[in-house]
């Protein structure tokens, strides 16, 4: 049921099923595990065998490495292209993203302001001019101008046809790309597969790039187009920010679609946005029994950073059905209305919250825009971290603690 619900295609499920069946009818229990446990390890292995091993990306041979994304319009190919691009940069390329899409309208304008913001160069021609065209004429410029990669963004369409699998042969033609990466939304669930499919078929893709798997959609759909195509996925867009590009790991995302939570990206995550120094000072603090409002401003802050905190709770094993029972929006209110209420107090009375009696209380209300209910209910919050907190008295708990931020270096 969690396969089907995770959108995976019914044939494959039933494939699936009956591989765990066999190796679960006979199988000796593992004198650690409750013969449910083992069940679920057999489930979760068998998982990881149908989503492949990790592909990277084939960027050997001459330069310029050309990557020619394909997909249907919708799909997320030019924000995608950003991502790859960002992603090769941080890896030490230099990237320049072509913008082939004369089809669709402000396509082209698009990927122009993607480069902007993460100052990569895009190339453009007039959109009259033909798309492979547009990319033969790129490759001579990339090498003018000693970029390293090519990332192309070809044209989509609502659904497959001729004329779009014609231009996208000539592309491949006259460009000879070292991976046509098709672009797939999770977020269509089944459909993929069809997608996936005809994309195979009549372009021949070597790589897979699941996008939206942030959302509803747990990336079901990656099992499906797997199995049916036998091409190796390569990444997974998990957010709508140009930074949040994930290679693929197929442990990783057996255990998200099987509801049992993704801690090591969540910790990849964390330490890719979280300031180490502001994580450890405020670490720190609550073990001196010194942590006021201000360092619990500057930690929620940095929480912040790393996305939605339904997002951030769906990656947690565990947390999974809290997440989505929690509205996104409404969770990031009430993040909004903490941060104003801290910012209403004064540096003294976030060093002291106990000096806030009634007036003060009231004040703070008005200029944050909230009631002094939920003035009350926040410091009452705040007083149970400090409980919590006294437990890391004990040396060894200390250390623990502090050595996760060690581990962040």
């Amino acid at each position: 049921l969690a396969l089907l619900e995770a959108d995976v295609n019914f044939k494959v499920t039933k494939d699936f099923i009956r591989r765990v069946k066999e190796r679960a009818i006979g199988a000796e229990v593992t004198r650690s595990l409750t013969p449910a446990q083992q069940v679920v390890k057999i489930v979760h292995e068998e998982l990881i065998a149908t989503l492949g091993e990790a592909a990277p990306l084939n960027l050997g041979g001459g330069s310029p490495r050309v990557l020619m994304l394909v997909g249907l319009q919708g799909s997320g190919k030019t924000t995608m292209t950003a991502k790859l691009a960002l992603h090769l940069r941080k890896h030490g390329h230099r990237p320049l993203m072509v913008a082939a899409d004369t089809r669709r309208p402000a396509a082209i304008e698009q990927l122009q302001v993607l480069g902007r913001q993460i100052d990569i160069p895009v190339y453009t021609e007039d959109a009259r001019v033909p798309p492979p065209t547009i990319c033969a004429n790129a490759l001579k410029a990339a090498r003018q101008g000693a970029h390293s990669v090519v990332i192309l963004d070809t044209a989509g369409r609502l659904h497959i046809d001729e004329a779009l699998m014609d231009e996208l042969a000539q592309i491949k033609q006259r460009t000879n790309p070292q991976e046509i990466l098709l672009v797939v939304d999770a977020m269509t669930g089944q459909d993929a597969v069809k997608v996936a499919d005809g994309f195979n078929r009549q372009v021949g893709i070597t790589g897979l790039i699941l996008t939206k798997v942030d959302g509803d959609a747990r990336g079901g759909a990656a099992i499906s187009v797997r199995a049916v195509t036998g091409v190796p996925i390569k990444f997974l867009g998990v957010g709508e920010k140009l930074n949040e590009l994930e290679i693929f790991h197929p442990d990783r995302l057996a255990s998200r679609i099987l509801g049992m939570g993704d801690m090591l990206s969540l910790i990849e995550q964390a330490e890719a946005t979280l300031d180490e120094e502001i994580a450890r000072e405020g670490a720190e603090k609550l073990l001196q029994g010194k942590f006021d409002l201000n360092d619990f401003l500057k930690q929620l802050q940095q929480i912040r950073k790393m996305g939605p905190i339904t997002k951030l709770l769906d990656m947690v094993p565990g947390m999974g059905q809290l997440a989505k029972s929690i509205s996104p929006e409404e969770a990031e209110k009430s993040l909004t209305r903490t941060e104003a209420i801290i910012n209403s107090m004064t540096m003294k009375e976030r060093r002291h919250p106990k000096i806030l009696n009634a007036s003060r209380k009231r004040r703070i209300a008005r200029g944050s825009g909230v009631t002094v209910q939920e003035v009350n209910q926040l410091l009452k919050q705040f007083r149970e971290m400090q409980k919590i907190m006294k437990q890391f008295k004990n040396p060894r708990k200390r250390r623990n603690l502090l050595s996760m931020f060690d581990g962040m270096r």
